[in-house]
């Protein structure tokens, strides 16, 4: 027997209507309704059959069925419970998926991860992701130093514009500098809105995150690292002397400020969006040693 690919309209169709399943829109519920394009999404990641896969979202199962017919094991976490009668019926044909009914923002994945994968696994983080909890998602997976190569998500295209964006351009911003210090980052390609039901308001992308064995730049002070970019973002307009010391902190002083950015060779009259990540890095160790030690 054939099995028909769940991510064709008129499948999709049929799912629904045979779980008269109504979208939420508190939950971001987007679902893809072409395989070449799932099947795209399963060739950015570079999986193989000896690799894992862990889904965010796996809505009917569409996105899971293409990976599961690539890799060796699939581990997907889905939030609403709704979907997991569904989810057990379309991927009945997929023994080698494992479905957690958790929000991935509360979940250990670390644990996850140590019980369902073998120690030295390749594995890769696959998603088509809500847009409203992106940002918050792609940073936990970063920050938490999972034992992953890498993350390849469907996300809003100026999301995606934002994370693999290099300094000066309008783009580029905190969460660039964020992204791109855990992990290299690239836009693999552009998806337009009518692959989807229902059909979101604006065009997605897929964004491939190449986990960086270190990060980008050594810092002496991590949080503090972020401190300080984020502070030079804070208005966009200011410069990058002014967005300092209003919004580094109350122990700040101007004068301090300004020489760490001499010691650091910038020019207090940039704006943030024109520093690289190296130039941050320079600014927040000497910023650490004036204002911090």
């Amino acid at each position: 027997m054939t099995i028909k690919d769940i991510a064709t309209p008129l499948r999709t169709k049929q799912i629904l209507e045979k779980y008269k399943f109504s979208f939420k829109k508190s939950l971001g519920q987007n679902f893809l309704i072409d395989t070449n394009i799932l099947r795209n999404i399963v060739d950015a990641a570079g999986v193989t059959g000896e690799s894992g896969a862990i889904e965010i979202g796996p809505g009917i199962g569409a996105l899971t069925e293409q990976l599961a017919k690539r890799v060796d094991q699939v581990v997907a976490f889905e939030i609403d419970q709704r979907l997991l009668p569904v989810l057990k019926d379309t991927l009945s044909p997929y023994p080698n998926v494992n479905v957690i009914h958790s929000d991935v923002l509360k979940a250990n994945i670390h644990q996850v991860i140590k019980e369902q994968f073998s120690e030295g696994k390749d594995l890769m983080v696959v998603a088509n992701l809500p847009y409203y909890v992106t940002t918050p998602i792609l940073m936990k997976l970063l920050e938490e130093k999972l034992p992953i190569r890498g993350i390849v998500v469907m996300i809003q295209a100026e999301v995606a514009d934002r994370i693999a964006a290099k300094p000066g351009s309008k783009e580029y911003g905190s969460l660039s500098i964020a992204a791109q210090y855990y992990a290299v980052a690239e836009k693999v390609m552009t998806v337009p809105a009518s692959v989807f039901v229902p059909q979101p308001k604006v065009d997605s992308a897929v964004l491939r995150l190449t986990i960086r064995e270190k990060p980008a730049v050594d810092v002496l002070d991590e949080g503090y690292f972020f401190k300080v970019f984020h502070s030079s973002f804070a208005n966009r307009r200011k410069t990058i002397l002014n967005n300092l010391v209003h919004n580094l902190g109350p122990k700040e002083k101007k004068a301090e400020i300004e020489a760490a950015l001499a010691e650091a060779n910038i020019d207090p009259r940039r704006r943030g969006e024109t520093l690289s990540i190296e130039e941050f890095a320079r600014l927040s160790d000497s910023l650490y040693k004036s204002l911090q030690g």
